[in-house]
């Protein structure tokens, strides 16, 4: 063999065997924007380590749910890194389906997590996902509308007044809708909003014997003022809009209140991406006059190693890299301060920087402050919880609740139906579930 081709022999062997020794990551995540740039950034994980490949399965909120339920309850090992919420970590926990990480590294500084969102994402005190992004509920406004119509929007607003503001500010001839609202089905969509608009209205999922509550006053008051709100206010086709959907029509300035997760400050207010960025604040969840619940919202996405993984130390290498304090960092020199993922860490809201850039950081550590996971109801509840309800049967309840008030805001069904349909499947699924006989 002559010296080039040996030469070339041993290199394309050196190629092979690296290539070969690569970790390559599935890692499964959400289509939202900030993840979306996580993936744009993460050629900085790769240039800090070369010897791990990025592979990404993007999906739909709904379905990215469905998938990786499915792959960690059956062990598949199909993804090395699951975005998941603090509903399913401590479920999943328990279960053993997930890896403790305790050992993320300096730059990842776990004491510097929010308490309430690290408390979420723990089980027996282990941390068991660290948050990319943690939100609460906010309503978002436009105030030349307002100033048009004579309103004040109230730092606490009742959900009578946003009904008035609603209906005062709509304009159908020309295209402006009063509210945007999730009406799309899915437990971690419409349900999201409705299960913190019942709370707000005095009501619970489950009374302290754990039977279904979906037909007491306090819910068919809530679902009916939802229903009439997106059915007079809300845009055409609200029954099957969620978070992305109707961030697109706020920031292309089709509506005049959006009442959603406090993830969406930074997209409304971004002159790059809305066209009424000058034009938006912001207040509270509302809650009604007597009962001063403010929606108990609280959500992180964040990023889990399912125990099944095969790849488990280089999963830790990327979770500590996604959600350490540098990537904070990196997303601020890459597009400003304002665009840092939320939520989730104390030094952020100490930092000037963010505050100048950010002018809503006070009200949305106030909202996420605010919510009580362990109190969601001015009634006694037997779980925790707010914007969900942490036990295992919920993902399966909430998903056709969900699909129940969907269709009551498509006029398919009446709201008394959706709600008599909803208690029945309640019911059927805590009796298999041997919560209640």
């Amino acid at each position: 063999m002559s010296k080039r081709l040996l030469a070339l022999s041993v290199g394309l062997a050196s190629i092979f065997t690296a290539w070969a020794s690569a970790d390559t990551l599935t890692i499964a995540t959400v289509n939202n924007g900030d993840m979306i740039r996580m993936q744009r950034l993460a050629v900085e994980f790769t240039r800090q380590y070369p010897e791990i490949e990025l592979r990404w399965v993007t999906l739909e909120e709904n379905l990215l749910r469905q998938r990786v339920t499915v792959d960690v309850a059956t062990q598949g090992g199909q993804y090395d890194v699951m975005t998941v919420g603090n509903y399913e970590v401590p479920i999943w926990a328990a279960q053993n389906w997930l890896v403790p990480l305790e050992d993320l590294g300096e730059d990842f500084a776990s004491d510097d997590l929010l308490p309430a969102i690290a408390d979420s994402l723990s089980y027996e005190g282990k941390l068991y996902a660290a948050p990319f992004y943690a939100e609460s509920a906010l309503t978002m406004y436009r105030t030349d509308l307002f100033e048009q119509a004579g309103l004040t929007m109230p730092k606490h607003p009742t959900w009578s007044f946003i009904r008035e503001a609603a209906e005062r500010i709509t304009d159908r001839d020309n295209g402006m809708y009063g509210i945007c609202l999730r009406g799309k089905a899915g437990w971690g969509e419409n349900m999201a909003f409705v299960s913190s608009l019942a709370h707000s209205w005095g009501g619970r999922w489950f009374d302290m014997n754990w039977q279904p509550q979906l037909q007491s006053t306090a819910w068919r008051d809530a679902v009916s003022f939802y229903v009439g709100l997106l059915r007079e206010y809300g845009p055409p086709g609200a029954s099957t809009n969620g978070f992305n959907e109707n961030l697109a029509l706020f920031q292309g300035g089709k509506c005049g209140i959006w009442i959603d997760a406090s993830v969406a400050a930074s997209f409304v207010s971004d002159p790059r991406q809305s066209s009424v960025h000058d034009r938006v604040d912001f207040a509270l969840f509302p809650s009604r006059v007597q009962v001063q619940n403010h929606g108990n919202w609280l959500w992180a996405w964040s990023f889990a190693i399912p125990a099944a993984s095969q790849n488990i130390d280089a999963a830790k290498r990327f979770v500590a890299w996604a959600t350490g304090k540098s990537y904070l960092r990196l997303v601020a020199a890459e597009s400003g301060w304002a665009d840092a993922p939320p939520g989730t860490r104390q030094s952020l809201y100490a930092s000037a920087e963010y505050q100048q850039a950010a002018p809503f950081a006070d009200i949305v550590l106030q909202a996420i402050e605010a919510a009580d996971t362990h109190s969601p109801s001015v009634l006694e509840t037997p779980y925790v919880g707010g914007n969900f309800v942490s036990i295992a049967p919920y993902q399966g309840i909430g998903t056709v609740v969900g699909q129940q008030l969907s269709a009551a805001v498509a006029g398919q069904i009446t709201t008394r139906e959706a709600l008599a349909n909803a208690q029945y499947v309640a019911e059927r699924e805590m009796a298999r579930a041997r919560y209640i006989d």
